[in-house]
């Protein structure tokens, strides 16, 4: 009778969104894991989570164990199919793939996508191969389709983006919370109980046009559900705003001392009364002075025990993305909350290394440390550490959405490398996405699983996944944690860091891209200093003696006590060159798409508390996807019925892109003009068939939230 398997504990966080719950993994010894044996889950106290953990935490250690694991390189061969490859044939393909193409049509010829699941350290080495090794600005990330919008808003006020520039758990000492666009309680499910303060304090404002999970909140005196016609959230603020004004309920004061351009907003929203706001956007006049009051009694002007504004993707994801964020960050300086403890305004990172991601390099026009890749002075630092000239970095790229336009096209890339996104179900406009990565001369993944991008590729490259690698993630309050090794990978499964150094020597640079994490990070800790977001102060070392490290760290000198984070900025100044938040008017214009008489009814999309961004590995943990097992279209019962459809028939949705088919779902939960799609799934019932990809001007951020469709029962449509 085999000896039973040892167990051995390993403290760690969670592989998916940006709260990076604390979770402990039990993981057992190498016979056992040579075996498949299940690697248990437990929650880990910590400020975020607090011991708890959501449905897809709980059984994140069944994607270890995923039937269909890549364990072996892939290479697409003459017949057109993918069969097994050693790495060394696979990995001479793809560097082949990539001189061939860049001595034709030169650097620009390829292109690298990232995304924003990848570790820091993993990350920056990413951004450093295309811009060293490949020499191409063509690099950018998902996280262009996450955090975006915010980003730019919160640079253009504040002169830093941090997701949230204070702990979350701040958040429960306040009576009032206006939380814009995220449904928390399916999406980030442990992050509510932070939100308990406002609500027995009857101040929890939830803004979005379904009466989702997280708006249900505000039931029983909580807080009031804000339910605005799909796309005129901006319209919304400025009604808001409008109300702070008019009322006499701003915080003079601090708007004298703190800010600059009031004056030019309050010109701006003054005719935006809460009646003009209630044509626009639905919401009851009544109801816009309500929320505007509410939020002004807890402000700490007022006597209040303090209040917060957070937006989420429903907001930012449009074409007016950059101006809602603006919009919002106005009506939280006109309340004088931000750099306030207590107070302030944040925005709700997604992706689990969203923040990370694009501070260190994986952003079209970024350098490590949050710099600007046009700024001489940040140039010359990072190619100080990178050991080259600076003119020889590329200079700014272009947007996701761009860069996959230009994919395969005559003047575009002809080669594109994509780590950690499965764009063909989660980009938007997808169908025109396959079309330009099927145009590709080479189309290379590193993933985990055979994902629907995988599955297009001429190469796919095995690597690790979280629980079987070591490197560092930075969560949505701008806190670097630990990402710890807790198992082995399968034999024939290689790390990033590894797959990006081979194809560097093989390009003619062997050196300057280690394979060991902890060298990466030290790496990455010296280009970042002195930037935005100066991780020089942050080691290892410290960081396995606590996880309390939020940047700016920079680093002091031997005489020095080590700095000790920044766990709120802005208490004294915000980052502007003068110190002061700039307040910039804006105004509604609306979504890109709008209805018409064939296409009457508006589409919104989201995510469901069971599955996590396109699904690749959701779809993959049995209990998951039994819960949720396929897509659907879910509308409210009047629409259903003008429709002539019942719950559970086939529905067919058709936008100006494409047309999907999903179950229908009748609930009251939808508005009467609206009809909401999750996407999560491939094939036909993919809602980012449906999706626009125009996009907001400052922040490239497409309009995933707010699409104009026709809805039939399935097989009575007409194609698009």
């Amino acid at each position: 009778m085999p000896a039973p398997a040892q167990v051995r504990e390993v403290a760690t966080h969670c592989p998916y969104c940006a709260l990076q719950c604390a979770q402990t993994l039990g993981a057992p010894d190498e016979a056992a894991t040579a075996s498949g044996a299940p690697v248990s889950v437990a929650g880990r106290d910590f400020p975020t989570n607090r011991g708890g953990l959501c449905r897809k935490g709980w059984t994140s250690g069944v994607v270890l164990r995923a039937p269909d694991r890549l364990v072996a390189p892939l290479a697409r061969d003459a017949a057109g199919d993918l069969r097994a490859a050693g790495w060394d044939e696979a990995l001479d393909r793809v560097a082949a793939g990539i001189r061939a193409a860049q001595e034709r049509y030169g650097p620009e010829s390829v292109a690298v996508f990232g995304g924003g699941g990848l570790t820091n350290e993993k990350a920056y080495a990413l951004g450093k191969f295309a811009r060293v090794v490949l020499r191409t600005p063509y690099v950018d990330y998902n996280g262009r389709f996450c955090m975006a919008s915010a980003a730019a808003g919160a640079i253009r006020a504040f002169g830093v983006d941090r997701g949230l520039p204070f702990p979350l758990a701040d958040l429960g000492g306040a009576c009032a919370v206006l939380l814009l666009g995220s449904n928390l309680a399916e999406t980030m499910p442990p992050a509510v109980a932070h939100l308990a303060g406002a609500r027995a304090a009857g101040g929890l404002v939830v803004v979005d046009p379904r009466r989702s999970a997280t708006a249900a909140l505000t039931e029983d005196g909580a807080g009031l559900h804000l339910a605005p016609v799909p796309g005129t959230d901006l319209a919304l603020l400025l009604g808001l705003l409008h109300a702070v004004l008019a009322e006499g309920l701003a915080d003079e004061a601090y708007l004298a001392q703190r800010t600059t351009g009031a004056a030019d907003v309050r010109r701006s929203v003054a005719a935006w009364w809460p009646e003009r706001t209630e044509a626009v956007t639905g919401v009851p006049a009544d109801d816009v002075r309500a929320a505007a009051r509410l939020l002004a009694r807890a402000a700490p002007h007022a006597g209040g025990a303090g209040a917060y504004v957070l937006t989420g993707r429903g907001v930012e994801q449009s074409t007016q993305g950059t101006a809602t964020v603006t919009a919002a960050i106005n009506l939280a300086l006109a309340l004088g909350l931000p750099g306030r403890r207590g107070s302030g305004y944040g925005a709700i990172t997604g992706q689990g290394n969203g923040q990370g991601g694009r501070e260190h390099g994986q952003k079209a026009d970024q350098l490590p440390g949050y710099r600007k890749i046009d700024d001489p002075a940040a140039r010359a630092h990072v190619a100080g550490v990178w050991g080259v000239a600076p003119d020889a970095l590329p200079g700014p790229g272009v947007p996701a959405v761009e860069l996959l336009r230009r994919c395969g096209t005559p003047d575009g890339p002809r080669v594109l490398l994509v780590h950690g996104c499965n764009l063909v179900v989660s980009a938007p406009d997808a169908q025109r996405v396959r079309e330009r990565l099927a145009a590709l001369d080479l189309l290379v993944v590193c993933d985990v699983v055979p994902s629907e991008t995988a599955r297009m590729a001429d190469v796919v490259l095995p690597v690790t996944q979280w629980a079987e690698e070591e490197g560092t993630m930075t969560s949505l309050e701008g806190r670097v944690l630990r990402r710890r090794r807790a198992l082995p990978p399968p034999e024939g499964v290689r790390t990033e860091l590894e797959v990006i150094g081979a194809l560097a020597a093989r390009l003619g640079t062997p050196t300057g891209f280690p394979t060991d994490p902890r060298e990466v990070f030290g790496e990455l800790a010296r280009a970042s200093a002195g930037g935005v977001a100066d991780y020089s102060g942050v080691t290892y070392a410290r960081l396995e003696a606590g996880e309390a490290l939020h940047w700016p760290c920079p680093a002091t000198p031997d005489d020095v006590p080590d700095h000790p984070g920044t766990p709120r900025l802005f208490l004294d100044r915000f980052g502007t060159p003068d110190g002061r938040a700039r307040m910039v008017a804006v105004d509604h214009a609306g979504p890109s798409d709008r209805l018409t008489g064939t296409r009457p009814l508006y589409l919104v999309t989201g995510r469901v508390l069971e599955h996590y961004q396109s699904g690749a590995q959701t779809r993959r943990v049995p209990a998951l996807a039994a819960a949720q097992p396929e897509p659907y279209v879910e509308m409210h019962p009047w629409l259903a019925d003008r429709l002539g459809l019942a719950d559970g028939e086939l529905a067919e949705v058709a936008s100006a892109r494409g047309t999907a088919v999903a179950v229908t779902r009748v609930t009251p939960m939808a508005r009467p003009d609206t009809v909401f799609m999750p996407f999560h799934w491939p094939g036909e019932g993919s809602a980012n068939r449906l999706t626009t990809d125009a996009t907001d001007p400052v922040s490239g951020m497409p309009e995933f939230k707010v699409a104009t469709v026709d809805v039939r029962a399935a097989g009575t449509g007409q194609e698009p």
